[in-house]
């Protein structure tokens, strides 16, 4: 059968654009990559003469209007080791055809917005920039080990099944943003490894089918914006902020141990890991995540004006077993989180952390973590006293059956309120501190009464005063009259019968002083246990 004349190459082709033309008739790879590896760095300055380069308005013509493919072919556009001069322009385009490019070079920015793709794949190219707002794909985008120079826009880009971007080196446009992917839609995983921007990485109100993962990537602020900018993102699974496993020998090539990653803090032999490191701050707030945020091994460099802003985020997980910030703050406030997963090591000191209405259902250390240590983790998310962290955190320990725990976190509570009352107050507060621990030791009340009733069962042991009305007493009882003084409204029938003159008067005075102190203040410590309940 003879071929329609149409569909062969048009006129004014150079050799190797005639024979890209055939190979995409094909569907094969067109591979122009040198026979020396050292000369096929797309990355390198080294220049790629004419032999290597073909004109991206003949690439575009392939995909926007190709020939139709040989029989038994489908038609796609495979490229290896080739330059593309001047500038590719795919805006509002339709591209049915394979996309997929390895070891390419871009002479000039990559023009795609609005376009429509099946699947689009580019592998180790390097690329001026690309801007593809509002792209959509029927199934993956693809850019593992590109380098873009200044910049991805992917702003309400749709993508059908999966965004890869794994080991990708993106530098900033002149706005300060590395990769733009606002209102972003990725119906499956967000995968993006082992990356290297060197500007803002802004993913607001973007939503993840599934998981979105930044393994072992570093992410770097330029200019006065932040590292990550992700305010209401949406990941339907787990966001991993961790580190990830590579090879020595290899470099930054995202390996694998054999039979899987390890679990211990050992990898095999070969290979190190190389932690999520985050350089600026992190904006992650009003965020939902189906199952977890896992920040295990992670490195925040914060300057002192930076956060790691976790407000109001909704999630099952906090996976929270990063490196201590040096400098900057981390909030919490208003997030909800059933699960807490932390360590004491990685939580900043006083005045960097903020969890105002922060509420957490369960707490799991890592490791030990002792309750003094979880009051200084309180206390330093506090500079101002506030009652509510206490209380959430009290109310935690004794869900989990640590009754003994939630009494002292409770009374660190009201030690920290009383350095904010006036003198009055604080001396209060330390008489019902000393005698009963605020309510939260009753058992302290107990014997405060069991020594003051001994000293004046000896006291008055060695006096036998006259009675008030002869004839109309009972006999003197020294342990009685004093337990009688002692407990107040209770009448044990020795108080009011006897005289007593001089200095016994003022030890009887003064148990009943201190006998309604010590009921004034168990009183107190009883109420505020009937309010707890």
């Amino acid at each position: 059968m003879t071929e329609p004349l149409d569909d062969g190459p048009p006129d004014g082709l150079s050799p190797p654009e005639e024979r890209m033309w055939n190979a995409f008739r094909n569907g094969s790879t067109y591979d122009l990559s040198d026979p020396n590896p050292l000369l096929n760095d797309p990355f390198s300055p080294r220049p790629w003469g004419p032999d290597r380069s073909v004109r991206a308005s003949i690439v575009a013509r392939l995909l926007l209007s190709g020939p139709t493919a040989r029989p038994g072919r489908v038609a796609a556009l495979k490229l290896r080791g080739i330059q593309i001069t001047g500038t590719l322009k795919l805006a509002g385009g339709s591209i049915a055809p394979y996309v997929e490019l390895n070891g390419c070079r871009f002479e000039n920015e990559l023009l795609m917005p609005e376009a429509h793709f099946t699947t689009v794949r580019m592998v180790g190219c390097a690329i001026p920039r690309i801007e593809a707002a509002r792209l959509r794909t029927e199934g993956d985008l693809h850019l593992p080990r590109c380098r873009v120079e200044h910049g991805i826009r992917l702003t309400d880009a749709q993508i059908g099944t999966d965004l890869l971007i794994n080991q990708i080196h993106v530098r900033p446009d002149r706005r300060g943003r590395a990769i733009t992917a606002d209102g972003m839609s990725v119906a499956q995983d967000l995968q993006a490894e082992l990356i290297e921007t060197y500007g803002e990485f802004s993913l607001r109100g973007a939503k993840v089918g599934v998981s979105l993962s930044l393994r072992g990537s570093r992410l770097r602020a330029a200019g006065e914006r932040r590292a990550l900018n992700a305010p209401q993102l949406s990941v339907e699974r787990t966001l991993y902020m961790t580190g990830a496993w590579v090879s020595e020998a290899t470099g930054n090539q995202g390996a694998t141990p054999p039979f899987g990653t390890p679990r211990g803090s050992t990898a095999g032999r070969g290979t190190r890991l190389q932690p999520f490191e985050c350089r600026g701050g992190v904006r992650l707030d009003d965020g939902r995540f189906g199952d977890a945020i896992d920040l295990n091994r992670a490195r925040f460099v914060l300057n002192a004006r930076e956060e790691l802003s976790l407000r109001r985020i909704v999630t099952p997980e906090l996976r929270f077993s990063a490196e201590r910030p040096e400098e900057g703050r981390v909030v919490l406030n208003g997030a909800k989180v059933v699960t807490l997963i932390d360590m004491a090591v990685s939580w900043p000191g006083p005045g960097g952390l903020a969890m105002g209405g922060f509420v957490y259902e369960n707490l799991v250390p890592y490791e030990e973590f002792p309750l003094s240590r979880r009051l200084e983790w309180v206390a330093s998310a506090t500079p101002e006293y506030s009652p509510e962290p206490y209380e959430r955190l009290a109310t935690v320990l004794r869900n989990s059956g640590e009754d003994e725990d939630a009494r002292e976190v409770l009374l660190a509570k009201q030690r920290r309120r009383r350095e904010t009352l006036p003198l009055a107050g604080k001396l209060w507060g330390l008489l019902q501190d000393w005698t009963v621990a605020y309510g939260y030791r009753p058992g302290r009340a107990a014997l405060w009464m069991a020594v003051l009733w001994a000293a004046g069962t000896i006291a008055f042991s060695q006096v036998e005063p006259a009675p008030i009305k002869s004839g109309e007493h009972p006999e003197w009882n020294a342990p009685l009259y004093a337990l009688d003084l002692l407990v107040p409204v209770i009448n044990l029938g020795q108080d009011g019968y006897w005289l007593l003159d001089g200095r016994w008067q003022w030890a009887a005075a003064a148990l009943v002083l201190l006998g309604w102190i010590l009921a004034t203040t168990v009183a107190a410590g009883a109420s505020r246990l009937l309010r707890r309940g």
